[in-house]
């Protein structure tokens, strides 16, 4: 059960949000529903994770495994739950998310995904990333574009864990 009551979404600061968010997104998550205690926080939270999501040139498959990759050493059930589904729409097989424990020892893994899997974790755990490991990323990447963009991933879905982990969101809550 979650810290915080979840927020009124007819209440008149927050109808305009609520009313893009369900526009954007099909629905109100428990994660946006409890943003929405600070109308302008959720706004600005919708307004990067959007540009991380929907904008953001880094391929989806790496994106949706760098989000389970935090995931799992977050601990963060409702993070993983809700992008389980939209990894394997990205062609993230199930094996490979079974796996992503044991990422740096399985087959199932090639050395693009691997580097942006130990980049992930340098970031997540230790949030300093040793030289050899950026450089094994941006080689992996290609680009500085990229991996800037997988930079922000993984601090915007750290961003996200923590929040949810904080206020103990999870998806059976009931609301």
């Amino acid at each position: 059960m979650a810290r915080l009551p979840y927020a009124d979404l007819t209440h008149p600061d927050a109808r305009p949000l609520v009313d893009r968010i369900v526009a954007e997104r099909g629905s109100v998550l428990h994660l946006y529903q409890m943003l929405l205690h600070s109308p302008p926080v959720a706004a600005g939270w919708l307004n990067y994770l959007t540009s991380i999501r929907q904008l953001s040139t880094l391929p989806g498959d790496l994106r949706e495994l760098v989000i389970m990759r935090v995931a799992a050493i977050n601990g963060a059930p409702y993070e993983a739950d809700q992008h389980a589904p939209i990894a394997l729409k990205e062609g993230v097989s199930q094996a490979q998310l079974d796996a992503l424990d044991a990422w740096e020892t399985s087959a199932l893994f090639d050395e693009r995904e691997k580097a942006v899997l130990a980049y992930t974790d340098a970031m997540t755990r230790h949030v300093q990333v040793p030289d050899a490991v950026f450089h094994a990323a941006r080689a992996a990447l290609g680009s500085e574009k990229l991996i800037v963009e997988l930079t922000a991933t993984v601090a915007a879905y750290n961003m996200v864990s923590r929040f949810l982990e904080a206020l103990q969101v999870h998806s059976h809550d009931h609301r």
